[in-house]
């Protein structure tokens, strides 16, 4: 079930989703899509990457549309937004490629402090009028259990730990395992 906050964006437990949606400087277009292919040969943002300097991200994408006139920027983030916008204004490398990217959109002068950053951003914000999440946890409790997760396929895959597997109490850990 959704919540709705005085925050930005809708929120599903700890995650929000964020919506924001500009209009492209006329021309520039095939500029900004070259801006979009840079981001996403980065690291961290490179399909497979999943290292993204603001860490609290589960996802983002870029949209160009109507003839690339228009670009979409969707998200969705754990913590309080106000969080979420000191990380990204603090992201070093991913706000100077956000900055190549938006000074293609109209009403973007640069992003001198956090309170322009935030009056930006703002301005350009639509609450999702419905938003779903298909899994719970927060990106640290997935990484967490990513990481258990592979340690624990270790330990199957070990010849030296079948005695301690065959433990009793194992069985419904091993049982899931064997999904």
């Amino acid at each position: 079930m959704s919540e709705q906050s005085s925050e930005p964006g809708t929120g599903v437990g700890p995650t929000h989703e964020f919506s924001l949606f500009f209009h492209v400087k006329p021309g520039d277009g095939p500029e900004l899509r070259a801006a979009l292919e840079d981001l996403q040969n980065h690291p961290g943002y490179r399909p497979g990457d999943y290292g993204m300097a603001v860490a609290t991200i589960h996802e983002a994408r870029f949209v160009l549309f109507d003839d690339d006139t228009r670009l979409a920027f969707i998200t969705s983030f754990d913590g309080p937004w106000d969080a979420y916008m000191d990380d990204f204004f603090n992201s070093g490398a991913t706000l100077a490629l956000f900055d190549v990217i938006f000074r293609h959109t109209d009403g973007y002068d640069g992003l001198p402090d956090l309170a322009t950053e935030k009056a930006f951003i703002l301005s350009a914000q639509q609450r999702a009028a419905a938003y779903a999440r298909n899994y719970p946890g927060t990106v640290k409790e997935i990484r967490k259990a990513l990481r258990v997760n592979a340690a624990f396929q270790k330990v199957l895959d070990d010849p030296q730990a079948a005695e301690a597997l065959s433990h009793p109490a194992l069985a419904p850990l091993l049982e899931e395992a064997a999904d």
